[in-house]
């Protein structure tokens, strides 16, 4: 993959999407040794430019990193200069004469790591910018996804706040890419049309499309300016897996997922975190390996860019 950055995974062909999910396979296994690092990236330097909380993304990338023999900065950006009014190319300016080869940027606002990465010759990836992108949020679900069907053709019903996730469009757009179907679920005013994909407003029609996976995502309550749904009581009976569903869901075999952070009894019910066939523990285990391919795969360019 001849790529500086990954900014969005619409941008990549699906050979690109296949090279990077079939370099994570051997991180993976790395996993099971007794010394988990090898030494691909030792001498390089990554630096973690969080400008919004995280907890699995951020974490993920430092143990990617590391695992790479790298060495890890987190700009601590609550403690910076950023809260005395710095700009972003300022900010930039200041991790440039760091010399670093990798910025891993999350940012409120779309688009923003693609303005850094034209700001700097490092490799920049977006660990999710706005309700724009979430690249690598979007590669570990299809690895996860590649893992137990690695036949095309498969059908994933993406439940919740599509509107304001930037988990449902990078995610959806690497699904179809690798040539499986994407169907929305959730309250008509968070589910847009998009060219492509099923829109359903309710469970019993969503279930008839009869999906293998249910894919459940997080309400986006900090990204909406105005309340789409009731209440959340209400919210958890037409769209959340119920103990009802949950028990529909297990009859059948389907399989689960979620990017979390989860909200129990809001898009799922306890006896969910315990399904054999829920997937969340092991989405976390493979967005390790996928971070490390992405970084592995990522060409710097050596040289100072011009801003």
């Amino acid at each position: 993959m001849v790529r500086k950055d990954l900014l969005d995974l619409a941008s990549l062909e699906r050979q690109e999407v296949e090279e990077i999910l079939d370099q994570a396979i051997p991180f993976k296994d790395l996993f099971q040794r007794s010394v988990k690092k090898v030494p691909a990236l030792k001498g390089k330097t990554v630096l973690m430019l969080f400008y919004e909380p995280s907890t699995r993304t951020l974490s993920s990338f430092e143990v990617a990193a590391k695992r790479l023999s790298a060495d890890v900065t987190v700009f601590d950006v609550p403690h910076s200069s950023v809260v005395k009014g710095e700009s972003v190319k300022d900010t930039i300016d200041t991790l440039q004469a760091m010399q670093a080869d990798y910025i891993v940027v999350r940012h409120q606002m779309p688009g923003l790591p693609g303005r850094i990465a034209r700001m700097t010759g490092a490799s920049v990836v977006s660990a999710g910018d706005g309700a724009h992108a979430h690249p690598t949020q979007g590669l570990l679900d299809a690895f996860t996804l590649r893992e137990i069907y690695p036949e095309s053709g498969k059908k994933v019903l993406i439940v919740g706040d599509i509107r304001h996730s930037r988990v449902a469009r990078s995610t959806s757009t690497v699904f179809r890419k690798l040539g499986y179907e994407v169907a929305f679920l959730g309250p008509g005013s968070l589910v847009p049309d998009v060219p492509g994909i099923k829109r359903f407003t309710s469970f019993d029609e969503a279930w008839r499309w009869n999906p293998d996976v249910v894919y459940l995502l997080r309400v986006q309550k900090e990204r909406q300016g105005a309340q789409y749904y009731p209440s959340v009581g209400e919210y958890h009976k037409l769209y959340g897996v119920t103990e009802e569903r949950f028990r529909l869901i297990a009859d059948e075999g389907k399989w689960v997922m979620h990017p979390g952070p989860v909200n129990r009894g809001v898009e799922l019910c306890d006896a969910v975190m315990d399904y054999e066939r829920t997937l969340i523990n092991r989405q976390v285990e493979n967005g390790i390996a996928v971070r490390m391919a992405v970084l592995y795969l990522l060409k710097p360019k050596l040289a100072r860019m011009e801003s």
